[in-house]
C-alpha cells in the first residue's frame, strides 16, 4: 500500500521551526535519498528503485573486491555506462540543495552529513559536507584514505595504485561489508557532538552509523526538525516536523530563517 501524504507544512510550521534553528547555536543537517529522488534519481529499494529492476548487490561485495580487485576494477568498467548510472550522470541539484547552501553561506547550518553518493551537495556549492557513504565520481585509496577524481586514476594497470602512497584505489562509494572511511566518521562525530540541532530532510534515518548521529542530537536534548514527503519511523521523536519535499519545504524554510535573522539583528 502506498504512503499518504500528509498535508504540506503550514507557514505556522515553517516559522515555528525556522525561529527553532535561528535560537540554535550549532544547527546541522542530515539528508537521504528523498532528496536525490528529487532530482531525477531512483531510490535503491521500493517501487522503481533500482535494486528492485536489477537485483541487490552481494552483501560482501567488499570482501569480493579485496579478493580480486583485478577484477572488480574490469567489471567496474564495463558496466559504468549502463542504466544504473545514467540517472547519476544527469541528476542536477535541486531547489532543496541551493537552500542548505544558502544556509550554510549565511552561517546558519554548520555541517551537513549526507547519505546520499550522487555529488549534488557539492555540486550544489556546499562546503562543510561529510558524504558518510562516498561519492560515486571519486576514487579512494583504502590505505591513506586521499580521494581523487576519477579522471585523474590512470587505469593502464588494474588494480590502480594510489598516487600519494602506493595503495590499494577503491570507488569511494562504500560498498556492502566495508567500513565507513575513518576521515568521513570522524567529521561526522565532531559535528554532531556540537550540534543542538538537527534538520533530517529526506530521510528516515534509520540506517546506521548516519542515524545514529542525528539521533544523538535529540537524545542530547536537542531539537530535531524533520522535513519529508511522510511520516517516517522517526516522526515520533521529532519535535517539528514538515510535510513535503525538500526541494519545496527546504527553500520556504531559508526564506523565514533569513526573515527571523534580520528581525533578530535589527
Amino acid at each position: 500500500m502506498a504512503k499518504e501524504q500528509s498535508k504540506i507544512a503550514t507557514d505556522e510550521e515553517i516559522n515555528r521551526a525556522a525561529e527553532a534553528i535561528v535560537r540554535a547555536r550549532y544547527p546541522i543537517a542530515l539528508t537521504g535519498a528523498g532528496m536525490s529522488v528529487e532530482s531525477g534519481i531512483p531510490p535503491f529499494r521500493g517501487p522503481g528503485g533500482l535494486w528492485t529492476k536489477y537485483g541487490e548487490p552481494p552483501m560482501n561485495k567488499f570482501q569480493l573486491f579485496m579478493e580480486d580487485p583485478k577484477k572488480a576494477w574490469e567489471e567496474r568498467g564495463a558496466t559504468r555506462n549502463d542504466e544504473l548510472f545514467k540517472p547519476l550522470q544527469v541528476a542536477k541539484p535541486n531547489p532543496g540543495h541551493h537552500a542548505l547552501v544558502e544556509l550554510e553561506q549565511i552561517g546558519v547550518v554548520k555541517f551537513v552529513i549526507t547519505q546520499n553518493v550522487d555529488d549534488l551537495h557539492r555540486q550544489a556549492g556546499q562546503k562543510a559536507l561529510a558524504e558518510i557513504h562516498g561519492n560515486w565520481k571519486l576514487i579512494r585509496c583504502l590505505d591513506c584514505v586521499s580521494r581523487f577524481k576519477s579522471e585523474e586514476v590512470s587505469l593502464k594497470e588494474l588494480p590502480p595504485k594510489c598516487p600519494q602512497c602506493g595503495g590499494l584505489l577503491k570507488g569511494d562509494t562504500v560498498s556492502f561489508g566495508e567500513p565507513i572511511p575513518v576521515d568521513m566518521l570522524r567529521l561526522c562525530e565532531v559535528h554532531s557532538s556540537k550540534a543542538d540541532l538537527v534538520i533530517v530532510a529526506g530521510t528516515s534515518a534509520t540506517v546506521y552509523p548516519a542515524a545514529g548521529f542525528a539521533l544523538e542530537v535529540k537524545e542530547r536534548g536537542g531539537v530535531m526538525v524533520e522535513v519529508n514527503l511522510y511520516e517516517s519511523e522517526i516522526t515520533r521523536l521529532c519535535d517539528i516536523s514538515l510535510r513535503g519535499g525538500s526541494a519545496v519545504v527546504l527553500p520556504r524554510l531559508s526564506k523565514a530563517i533569513a526573515t527571523h535573522r534580520r528581525a533578530t539583528l535589527s
